[in-house]
């Protein structure tokens, strides 16, 4: 795919992405907001988080992203019993490497014994024998990245994944991984005001900016899911250029924001998340506004300032 960075070059392309053997529509969703608050515990009301999974699924969704450390060991849960057996075209994607502490922080996982464990959580959770695509969640700690992308593939070769994916990395580390084993997906921060806020610091290689590891992904054909892409409901308030453009297509600027990441790349798959069904109904439609040119270099020249 060409390398596409300027406003400009940005343009709807076809709607659905390669994952490996699989292939999804280019709207995903993130189970990330299933839990109670804080991503913590049980939601207030589970039959409503139930549903929402079941009505993501009737309304086209084929990728879901969870982990087990979603609650802790509460999204997971709430996705097998919504929809197993999981329908054919429909691709739930995990990450190992993080583990929540008991003051509701997030902390390293990602030792071999730990990786090893947390992909028993989620092939147990989750009902499966195989895990569809599994991402090494990188958050930087005395264990070596390759160490442990070294365990996900001895992982895959006794058949517990299929897909090996990457979260929270630079293109150093994408490029270190290629030359071990086929990446099927890279999962950063990454919103309309660009992301750089939870990009790992690895020690053997420069942080550079957000847009970087998108670009590199986009000139590999490799699907990028943006986390945090509405930057926890940010976008669904006032926000100058997004209001304007939103009152032009009767959308909301939350809408706005999420034409704008599937405008920017050909290889962007968007993974929204909410425990509201209003809300997930407005986050699928946003896949069928198209911006124009303008709209969109307007966009992101309010980002940049």
């Amino acid at each position: 795919m060409n390398h596409q960075t300027p406003s400009s070059a940005f343009a709807h392309l076809p709607g659905t992405l390669k994952l490996g053997d699989r292939e999804v529509r280019r709207m995903g969703f993130g189970a990330m907001r299933l839990p109670g608050k804080d991503v913590w515990g049980l939601p207030d009301d589970v039959e409503n988080a139930r549903n929402v999974i079941r009505r993501s699924i009737d309304l086209g969704v084929q990728f879901i992203d969870t982990s087990w450390y979603y609650g802790p060991h509460v999204s997971n849960p709430i996705i097998a019993e919504a929809i197993h057996p999981y329908p054919e075209d429909v691709v739930i994607a995990t990450k190992l490497g993080g583990k929540r502490t008991p003051d509701k922080g997030w902390a390293p996982f990602n030792r071999p014994g730990e990786l090893r464990q947390g992909c028993e959580h989620d092939l147990r959770e989750l009902r499966v024998e195989t895990l569809d695509v599994v991402h090494l969640r990188y958050i930087p700690n005395d264990v070596p990245f390759l160490e442990s992308l070294d365990v996900l593939i001895q992982l895959r070769s006794e058949g517990k994944l299929r897909h090996i994916g990457l979260s929270n990395v630079n293109t150093a580390q994408v490029k270190l991984a290629m030359e071990r084993t086929p990446v099927v997906t890279v999962q950063n921060l990454f919103n309309v005001s660009g992301g750089a806020g939870f990009l790992a610091k690895a020690t053997h290689a420069e942080v550079e900016a957000p847009e970087e590891v998108l670009d590199f992904c986009t000139s590999q054909g490799i699907p990028f899911l943006p986390f945090f892409p509405l930057a926890v409901g940010t976008f669904a308030r006032s926000h100058g250029a997004l209001d304007a453009v939103a009152a032009r297509h009767g959308a909301t600027p939350a809408q706005i924001a999420l034409a704008w990441l599937l405008a920017r790349s050909p290889v962007m798959l968007p993974i929204p998340g909410t425990s509201s069904l209003a809300h997930l109904e407005e986050n699928w439609a946003a896949s069928a506004i198209h911006l124009s040119p303008e709209e969109l270099g307007s966009i992101a020249a309010e980002a940049r300032n």
